[in-house]
């Protein structure tokens, strides 16, 4: 895997992968060349079977504070620009998230701050989500003159924190405390910050040490499941998971240790 400039890509255990955005003087503001390498790391952390879980946090004191308006690079847009380019560029940011929520891999979001935007995004697109007592969360993109809703933020938002909150945070474009993202069910977990990096490794090394193929099923089965038509529909799915899962080699393993 070629190593990128933009991000950090460190293997702190078995089986996990430590995913870190590196602008920590811009607040680790998305611009082209990370948006780039993070497509492609993820494609091929995707791909990497020694990864069984990922960790994505931010370096410094930053999560992600979104698209680098500033000086995103050359495909940067102006508002005249055709309206087909304009929507090719905003397809290419939404699959960052989408690219998230596919990795087989769980995911843990370690947000070490200030999350915004299109980190707000990826950060929803994870499976757990743990913060730091200095993170904070907005939706930026809706005090630009923007849609509040962009790379998924509709679709994760309001199942995770439920639809009114959803839309408080989004058609206010406040900030919110990393003590009431907890009280909303963003996140699972607030620690320290000295203690964030350690926790998130500690969460996706329990995960990487479970059969990965029962992860990767209970993930999707998440996935399926929060829109499933029915309980007889997520039934379905469930089932059919355990028996495939009941038949490997790994399973039959550690039914053996157990029942030992």
């Amino acid at each position: 895997m070629t190593m990128p400039s933009a991000l950090e890509l460190e293997r702190p255990c078995d089986g996990v992968a430590v995913l870190c955005l590196n602008r920590p003087k811009q607040l680790n503001a998305i611009n082209e060349v990370m948006q780039t390498e993070l497509g492609q790391t993820l494609a091929d952390l995707a791909n990497d079977s020694s990864v069984r879980a990922v960790v994505l946090t931010g370096a410094g004191r930053g999560f992600c504070a979104g698209i680098d308006v500033r000086d995103f690079g050359p495909s940067m847009l102006e508002a005249t620009a055709p309206a087909l380019d304009r929507m090719r560029f905003q397809e290419r940011m939404a699959a960052l998230a989408e690219a998230v929520r596919a990795l087989p891999q769980p995911v843990v979001a370690a947000v070490n701050g200030p999350c915004v935007g299109a980190g707000l995004a990826l950060c929803l697109a994870a499976d757990i989500r743990i913060c730091s007592q200095t993170a904070s969360f907005g939706n930026a993109a809706i005090l630009l003159g923007l849609s509040g809703a962009e790379m998924g933020m509709s679709y994760h938002l309001p199942r995770i924190v439920g639809t009114s909150v959803a839309a408080d945070w989004m058609l206010t474009g406040r900030t919110v405390s990393a003590t009431e993202a907890d009280r909303r069910g963003l996140v699972s977990e607030v620690v320290e910050p000295e203690r964030l990096a350690e926790r998130a490794v500690e969460l996706a090394a329990l995960i990487a040490s479970h059969s990965p193929l029962g992860a990767r099923l209970t993930k999707r089965a998440l996935q399926v499941n929060t829109d499933a038509a029915s309980l007889s529909a997520a039934l379905e799915l469930e089932n059919r998971n355990q028996v495939i899962s009941h038949a490997t080699d790994e399973a039959a393993e550690r039914r053996k240790k157990w029942s030992s």
